[in-house]
């Protein structure tokens, strides 16, 4: 996939952006760049490969430091709450602002 200076040029206006033509050369070189190398990429055989958890664990068996998921902050919600216009059941009640 490649584009062309006119979707430069569409996607420019789409995002309200004034390119100037250097820029805007600048930027087809780019992006297209940026597709030839996802292209490489989709074309290497990965059949059979699994997938890492994470990037190091090709290189060296990791273990991730996890800790204990234990709360340790106390409930002060009625206490951040009292400044609120309203509240109900817990929850800030506010205005309704789509219709």
């Amino acid at each position: 996939m490649s584009l062309s200076a006119s979707d430069i040029a569409r996607i420019a206006s789409l995002a309200r952006l004034q390119l100037a033509p250097d820029e805007s050369e600048r930027m087809l070189s780019q992006i297209n760049g940026f597709f030839d190398l996802v292209e490489r990429m989709r074309s290497v055989d990965t059949a059979g490969v699994e997938p890492l958890a994470h990037p190091v664990a090709a290189l060296e068996d990791i273990t991730l430091r996890l800790r204990d998921d234990v709360v340790s902050e106390p409930d002060n919600r009625e206490a951040n709450q009292k400044s609120a216009p309203a509240v109900e059941a817990g929850l800030f009640l506010v205005p309704k602002v789509i219709e």
